[in-house]
């Protein structure tokens, strides 16, 4: 008997530090909008590349997993924040970061995505589905201009990826681009006429009236803050700032700079 009360306590010990040691998360396993998978790792880097990372970005992952995106991010010199809901995640990311050595750079908060605040990113990168993307797609929109967004795997429904990345990785391999346009829908008034422009996404069209003339615009097109169109045979090019438009145009030979101002605003079809 007195032999078997030692191996008895070692048991005992041993069932509270099972216990007491964490629970490693498991791919697959439920989540509140979406159950979590791993991304892949050859995907992470192009992601990564596909967003142009770099040491001056602000990186913030919804639905962060396991942090593996945000460990990337911060290996590469960039800050990153992982939002996640499911607190053994949470923690799992934060040994994760500690086991990378990235800890001072990369940071988790367990919470709710719709209700977190993400408006500080450079860059926000998502593994969701698509109706959860376009639930959130009207505060991605609303994002300073230029904002990167890539999500994996789903898109946002009639707002069409400025690019798209393929990896031959199997399953969950195709990532999208998508940089926050500026707001340009309205009337802009230039020295020579006025210029209407209407937009949908990045996507844009209007015409130039300029001495009783009326010009279509056509390649219109927005990056961020950086607007391009034709007016006839001449090209446009510029960056928008609020309520001003200024930049350079073309024609054959002949060059010069141009400015706008808003006259009025117009809905922005989103």
């Amino acid at each position: 008997m007195e032999r078997l009360v030692p191996r008895l306590l070692f048991l005992v010990c041993l069932s509270l530090l099972a216990a007491c040691a964490p629970v490693e998360p498991q791919p697959g396993q439920p989540g509140k909008d979406v159950e979590w998978l791993p991304t892949p790792d050859p995907l992470v880097s192009k992601m990564l590349d596909l967003a142009r990372v770099t040491r001056d970005d602000y990186l913030i992952d919804l639905g962060s997993g396991d942090g593996r995106i945000v460990i990337a991010a911060a290996k590469r010199g960039a800050r990153g924040l992982g939002i996640e809901l499911d607190p053994s995640l949470v923690q799992l990311s934060k040994r994760n970061a500690v086991r990378e050595g990235v800890s001072d750079r990369a940071a988790f908060v367990q919470e709710d995505i719709f209700r977190a605040d993400f408006s500080e990113g450079t860059v926000i990168t998502l593994f969701l589905l698509t109706d959860v993307n376009l639930r959130l797609r009207p505060r991605l929109l609303a994002l300073r201009p230029g904002t990167r967004i890539v999500s994996l795997v789903f898109t946002m429904g009639e707002w069409m990826p400025d690019e798209t990345v393929t990896t031959g990785c199997g399953s969950f391999c195709t990532a999208y681009l998508w940089i926050v346009p500026a707001d340009v829908a309205g009337t802009w008034r230039l020295p020579q006429g006025d210029l209407a422009l209407f937009q949908q996404y990045q996507m844009i069209s209007g015409e130039l009236r300029s001495a009783g003339k009326v010009v279509s615009i056509a390649n219109g097109r927005l990056r961020g803050d950086r607007i391009t169109f034709t007016a006839g045979d001449v090209e446009y090019g510029g960056r928008v700032a609020d309520d001003a438009i200024t930049g350079r145009f073309g024609s054959g030979s002949t060059t010069g700079r141009w400015t706008a101002t808003r006259k009025r605003s117009t809905p922005l079809e989103r």
